[in-house]
């Protein structure tokens, strides 16, 4: 499927009827005479698609901040991780946490980035969620709530990815930012003095919640960002900054089901895999820090946590140590199926001097890196070593191997046209989340286009637009013919978030910062949700041809999603034989903006197939 064509954008496109040099198609559909399109009758897809959160519309009850009263204002935007947490009382679904990647100095919602929390239940008659009136302890009511950082732990910076623990729903937010010295929270015009720890102030607020091991000890003002923050999602409000787990441009991670082990990614070039093991499960005030390295005995080299400098200072000891570096990586998650471990590593363009400058001060180079560079006849440690499109990687928990699970690609030196593009081209994996699809394991991986050359677009466009793909984890040594295209969103947004609802019913995901010229509300980031997983096979995700050459279609009926056999020129006709849309250079269509009804579609060879579109 070319990028540009997805489930969302196609509703709200209008494709061009006739373009130079391509097959026009009639403005009536001109049937043969004694012609009878064949009608291959399938059951429809049962996904449905629901918007549920829309930035800088959807308003948030705030806390008093910075001497203001509580008060509600527009949510931010630039929607990153979803969270949600599993209400076990069965009252509900479950809380829903949004973090805003977005950096804004707000004297209601407060500075750097944030978070918005609400809950959810499930109407029974439409399998759709809804959001929950709710009255907080601190008083305040409504369905959306903003996560008060600055009276808790201070004020919170560029909140990306995170962690749903998945032995308790609990959550936590990456403090991605990096902040090298007070002067860069200036346009703040807060207070920048230093911060003492869990009896301290921050921004002229007392912020009590402390860290054992750490309460009382100070910190600069800006020493204080790039943690990962534990929140309370049912009362919308920061816990705790996690300090024994260092200060780093924190990204994703995952805490495993034994309530006990986490894994932790750093957006960065070099970036290190971390982890750390709790000495009581559930409690992640104690425990001991750990980063990998290929080259150890043992893989994973100590760092004393218990050193509160130590901890500021985790990346240099990391690499003094010799830790092994990757190129940004990004979200992590688990498959207790296979007992594995994945993490993007979204690649960057050129990382050849980055790895240069981490040997030169001791970390060690992935040995996934050394062969990439070798098969391009250079060293990773060269200012010519590519890296365009990332990929995934695993690790065996039962070995502590790290290996390559996926690489993105196909590599293109030049980008092909439109109609040249392949159906699946893999392009800086970022989010990962694994969900379970008719009892199997499936891998949700999503993209954000670190650039649109060598193909990460086609030829000609300049505007981004990620996909979202499922990949089977029961495939030994997958490639991106493997993918399986779940959706796209609207262009200029990264797809980000996924994750599964407690029932499996739905896969929630964001779509971050699209483009402000899109329509209403796609021209806003974006929390939304697809619906219906439960009642799909895996059948279901791979489309069903025979092995004829004849243009053929999957499946019919159907209600969002067409499929061809090959890449073709396209026009849908209504039963009375008007044209109603044309799509060049196609493999997938969306059918979402269509009425229910019987149409027919033509390709440019003049065959014609009877479509059933239901709803």
């Amino acid at each position: 499927m070319m990028k540009l064509l997805s489930t969302i954008t196609l509703a709200l496109l209008c494709m061009a009827t006739t373009i130079n040099g391509q097959t026009i198609f009639d403005e009536e559909l001109q049937m043969p005479a004694g012609y009878n399109p064949n009608t291959v009758l399938l059951p429809p897809s049962p996904l449905s698609l629901q918007v549920l959160f829309v930035g800088q519309t959807d308003m948030v009850q705030t806390t008093p901040t910075y001497g203001n009263p509580a008060t509600e204002v527009p949510a931010k935007e630039w929607h990153d991780f979803i969270g949600f947490t599993p209400d076990n009382s069965g009252q509900s679904l479950g809380w829903v946490s949004v973090n805003h990647e977005m950096q804004l100095s707000d004297d209601f919602i407060g500075d750097g980035g944030g978070m918005t929390v609400f809950r959810v239940t499930r109407d029974p008659a439409t399998d759709q969620l809804i959001v929950m009136e709710q009255t907080l302890s601190d008083g305040r009511t409504g369905k959306f709530f903003n996560v008060d950082f600055v009276n808790t732990v201070g004020i919170t910076g560029m909140n990306c990815a995170g962690i749903t623990s998945l032995a308790d729903g609990r959550i936590w937010t990456a403090e991605e930012w990096a902040v090298g010295g007070n002067g860069e929270m200036a346009s703040w015009s807060r207070d920048t003095s230093d911060f003492t720890i869990g009896v301290g102030t921050a921004n002229g607020l007392t912020a009590p919640n402390g860290f054992p091991g750490f309460n009382g000890e100070t910190v600069k003002s800006y020493e204080n960002l790039n943690w990962m923050v534990e929140i309370d999602p049912k009362e919308a409000k920061a816990i705790r900054k996690q300090y024994n787990w260092g200060r780093q441009p924190f990204e994703g991670g995952v805490i495993l089901p034994d309530n006990q082990t986490v894994y932790l990614g750093v957006d960065d070039t070099p970036g290190y895999f971390t982890k750390f093991v709790a000495d009581t499960p559930g409690d992640f005030t104690s425990g001991k820090t750990f980063v990998y390295s290929e080259d150890a005995a043992n893989h994973w080299i100590e760092i004393d946590n218990t050193d509160l400098n130590n901890m500021l200072d985790i990346i240099s000891i990391a690499t003094e140590n010799g830790a092994t570096m990757y190129s940004r990586i990004e979200w992590v998650t688990y498959d207790a199926k296979s007992n594995r471990v994945f993490f993007a590593e979204t690649g960057r363009d050129k990382p050849g001097s980055r790895f240069a400058a981490g040997t030169a001060a001791g970390a060690t180079l992935a040995q996934h890196h050394q062969d990439r560079a070798a098969g391009q006849g250079t060293s990773a440690t060269d200012g010519a070593y590519w890296d365009y499109y990332g990929r995934v990687m695993q690790l065996d928990c039962n070995t502590d191997e790290v290996s390559v699970l996926i690489e993105g690609g196909p590599y293109f030196e030049e980008s092909p046209a439109e109609a040249d593009y392949p159906s699946n081209h893999l392009s800086s994996p970022d989010g990962i989340h694994v969900m379970t699809i008719d009892n199997q394991s499936f891998l949700v991986i999503q993209e954000d286009l670190n650039g649109t050359s060598y193909g990460r677009m086609p030829a000609g466009v300049s505007n981004r637009t990620c996909e979202m793909y499922l990949l089977d984890l029961s495939i030994d040594n997958p490639t991106v013919n493997d993918l399986i295209r779940l959706t796209a969103v609207p262009t200029g947004a990264e797809v980000t978030g996924a994750i599964s609802s407690p029932d499996g019913k739905s896969l929630l995901f964001n779509a971050q910062h699209p483009s402000s010229s899109n329509p209403f509300p796609y021209n806003h980031s974006l929390t939304m949700a697809i619906h219906g997983f439960d009642k799909l096979t895996v059948n279901d995700l791979k489309p069903a041809f025979s092995e004829e050459s004849t243009f053929q279609i999957f499946p019919n009926p159907t209600s969002q999603s067409l499929h061809f056999n090959k890449v073709a020129d396209v026009a849908i006709y209504a039963v009375d034989g008007k044209r109603m849309k044309v799509y060049r250079g196609v493999k997938e269509i969306d059918l979402s903006d269509f009425e229910a009804g019987i149409y027919f579609i033509q390709n440019a060879s003049g065959q014609i197939e009877k479509l059933i579109i239901q709803k």
